[in-house]
């Protein structure tokens, strides 16, 4: 973390509460808070993506990065390691797992991932939902290149991987769809081009859309990109667990914004 990001871990840590879903009005959120963040169980599935995280986490191979975003705190060079990308850049396991339980409560027919990096986050969606149609757009061929062997490992058929920019596959992406059910961002950390984003996102999303974004608290500008998307008025219910945060547009709920402790 830079000083930025412990400034706003320290902050989160003073306003987070409803750990168990004490002082949750909503049945919704509470079951959400009280039942699904606090599962335990621990699903086959995990101990494969573990495993295959560690290996990548051992390779000693270099690739060539183009990064089309605002770049890493940690590593701005052209040229990275295979399992500094995955070690620095990879979705921490307990909000993967979370995302998992996520879509196999949700049970969402349309995915859609900004932002691929090596595949581990799209692994805990495609496995989760295995029968769902997920598209998931990285920027960079090579990290690409190692994503597409991440999926042939796990014989994810569900899965189509584009690479290019977010600029230029966005929009066909999303037209792929007929029910934009699930949203990942994690890519172009930038205020300006995530509001763009969720926009576009937003002209497909319906009543049981769920948006997750990654490192909402990553620098000042995902702070107000965030600020921007709980105080849309399309969102009803919004869920910050610091490294990510999470929105729905039920319209069935009144709108409430919870920092959780997680």
């Amino acid at each position: 973390m830079d000083w930025f990001q412990v400034k706003s871990f320290l902050k989160y840590k003073i306003k987070s509460r409803y750990w168990k879903g004490f002082g949750i009005h909503s049945p919704f959120v509470f079951d959400l808070v009280a039942n699904l963040f606090r599962e335990k169980h621990q699903y086959y599935d995990f101990r494969k993506i573990d495993a295959w995280r560690r290996a990548l986490e051992r390779s000693n191979g270099y690739i060539e990065v183009v990064d089309y975003g605002a770049g890493s705190l940690v590593n701005r060079s052209g040229s990275r390691k295979i399992s500094d990308i995955v070690g620095k850049g990879s979705l921490p396991k307990k909000y993967g797992e979370l995302i998992f339980r996520i879509v196999s409560k949700f049970k969402p027919n349309g995915i859609l991932e900004l932002g691929t990096s090596v595949g581990i986050s799209t692994l805990y969606m495609g496995l989760a939902r295995k029968s769902a149609k997920l598209i998931t757009i990285e920027g960079c061929k090579n990290i690409a290149k190692v994503a597409k062997s991440t999926f042939d490992e796990f014989d994810l058929k569900n899965v189509l991987l584009v690479n290019g920019t977010f600029d230029e596959h966005l929009s066909d992406s999303i037209e792929k769809f007929q029910s934009l059910d699930f949203v990942f961002i994690d890519g172009n950390h930038q205020k300006d081009a995530t509001i763009k984003y969720y926009n576009q996102l937003c002209e497909k999303a319906n009543n049981d859309t769920i948006i997750v974004l990654d490192d909402i608290h990553w620098s000042p500008g995902m702070e107000k990109a965030w600020e921007y998307i709980i105080n849309d008025l399309r969102v009803t219910v919004s869920i910050d667990l610091f490294r990510i945060g999470i929105v729905f547009f039920r319209r069935e709920n009144t709108k409430a914004h919870y920092i959780v402790r997680f």
